[in-house]
């Protein structure tokens, strides 16, 4: 059996899928491409039985998944590729419309926790596809996330740019967990030895990434608009680890979650290394 493996379709996860692909690792799993909420959605109904989705998302389905150790999408301030985008500074946007990219449900809670708790404003928040001159032409700012994110980011526009990655930390000064790799609590139950091996093997898929971004960044660049150099930067303000202060900023950011509403509870985070 070859365990279906989910994989986010952005920049943001070529170095995990590089370091398989150069590791060998493709030969002996399923590899299943997908937005983050797709990706939830894939894992929950059985189609997957391991993916990256979105942090928040772990937090409202905790009973049905358990987390992989050591791994995760995050940041420790900028990040690039979470992005709001304004007409006017974020403390004017009291009764305005913000669109919320649908690909995503952790930066649409992090950019409604900010504005309430540091910018103290309520805007109208709507869903929207990320199109930005369609959000923009609906609303006053709009949330991307992902290679839209660093579109927006690159390409030269009157809009105002707010990473929120550094907003976070500049609001608590907190690590920011955006994906985490779950695991449905069945899979870990019935085969924990292929748990195991592909955990050890995402592992080792990012270790060898960290030491070869330059090479990721001049493969990338050959299929994308931006140069190596930005890719760089960005693959470099990138974290995927997942020790006690990415877990006590998630923690932080499921507790502010809870107070807005946005989540019943703030869900204990369980590793497979527990069920195991």
């Amino acid at each position: 059996m070859r365990p279906r493996l989910g994989h986010i379709q952005f920049l943001n996860c070529l170095p995990l899928y590089y370091g398989l692909v150069k590791n060998d690792v493709l030969l002996n799993v399923e590899l299943i491409k997908g937005s983050p909420r797709e990706l939830t959605t894939g894992l929950l109904s059985g189609k997957l039985d391991i993916a990256p989705i979105p942090a928040i998302d772990y937090c409202r389905y905790h009973k049905s998944l358990l987390l992989l150790p050591n791994l995760s999408v995050s940041s420790d301030g900028e990040v690039k590729s979470i992005l709001l985008v304004s007409n006017v500074p974020l403390d004017e946007l009291n009764g305005k419309t913000v669109a919320l990219t649908n690909t995503s449900v952790t930066s649409q809670a992090l950019v409604k926790i900010l504005l309430h708790y540091k910018y103290q404003v309520t805007p109208i928040y709507i869903e929207y596809p990320p199109d930005l001159p369609q959000m923009m032409r609906e609303a006053d700012a709009a949330l991307l996330i992902g290679d839209d994110a660093l579109r927006a980011l690159y390409q030269p526009s009157p809009l105002l740019k707010y990473d929120l990655g550094s907003e976070w930390l500049d609001f608590c000064g907190r690590k920011m967990v955006y994906a985490v790799w779950a695991v449905h609590r069945e899979f870990v139950k019935t085969k924990p030895g292929l748990v195991k091996e592909v955990h050890q093997a995402l592992y080792k898929s990012l270790e060898y990434s960290k030491e070869n971004l330059d090479q990721i960044a001049e493969y990338a660049a050959r299929w994308e608009i931006f140069p190596v150099g930005f890719l760089k930067s960005y693959f470099a303000a990138l974290h995927f680890d997942f020790s006690l202060p990415y877990q006590e900023g998630l923690l932080f950011f499921l507790q502010k979650s809870q107070e807005l509403g946005l989540v019943d509870e703030v869900a204990p985070l369980n590793f497979t290394g527990d069920a195991l």
